[in-house]
């Protein structure tokens, strides 16, 4: 059974998927940043650091590495190193792309191919904190592959599983609002067809890695909320 982590402010508790002495994974709530920025709101790696020194009275300063991200308004699947040596490891194994990520999203529309691969040059505007595509030659363009199956329609919204091969800021988003799909729910890059209030529905729904120490594939699995748009698909819960 998860446990269940209580965070300060009344915000939405965290689910432990699993821990042990190298690895935490956590099902990381919507709307919570996956490190500090500049609004000062609770964090999840400043939280889980707490939940640690607690759990374990740790004295001084505890260690838990920040291995990947999730956007903001992005919910799910998210993995803390607990040692410097897991945090190494676990970096490598996203180089080598051994370390692999699945996400569900809710796009508008349906996609043009049941199955496709999207294949882009991303840019990111630092200044703006926006993505946008551009050709391959374009000063600081990074190169962004995924591949995705579409599950199921459903009145002008379809569920999509997303295999993500590179890890660029704000890709999926950029990705399928560029071919005409902009997720269900996102502001920043579907503000034409989506409506202000809703709620971005991207989630990071199952992490494969091998474990830093044991050398064993490991397979952590979390799924979206029972809510709109999620509880629209019938196969939502049994992907």
């Amino acid at each position: 059974m998860k446990d269940r982590l209580p965070i300060a402010n009344g915000l939405s508790p965290v689910n432990i998927i699993y821990e042990d002495n190298h690895l935490l994974v956590v099902e990381k709530p919507v709307n919570i940043p996956s490190q500090e920025d500049e609004t000062r709101d609770p964090d999840m790696l400043t939280i889980l650091k707490s939940y640690i020194k607690e759990k374990y009275n740790k004295p001084g300063e505890v260690f838990l590495g920040l291995v990947h991200r999730l956007d903001r308004p992005v919910g799910g699947a998210m993995v803390f190193a607990r040692t410097s040596k897991a945090a190494s490891r676990l970096s490598e194994q996203i180089r080598s792309r051994e370390f692999k990520k699945v996400y569900l999203a809710v796009v508008n529309g349906i996609p043009a191919k049941k199955q496709g691969r999207l294949q882009h040059y991303l840019y990111k505007d630092e200044r703006t904190n926006t993505v946008r595509v551009v050709d391959a030659d374009y000063p600081g363009a990074k190169e962004a592959i995924l591949e995705y199956t579409t599950l199921e329609s459903q009145e002008g919204l379809s569920l999509v599983r997303i295999q993500l091969h590179t890890g660029r800021p704000h890709q999926i988003r950029v990705q399928f609002a560029n071919v005409g799909n902009p997720l269900f729910g996102d502001q920043k890059y579907g503000a034409g067809i989506n409506r202000a209030g809703q709620q971005i529905a991207l989630w990071s729904n199952r992490i494969t890695l091998v474990h830093p120490t044991m050398k064993e594939e490991r397979v952590f699995e979390c799924q979206p909320p029972q809510s709109f748009p999620w509880n629209s698909f019938k196969i939502v819960f049994n992907v």
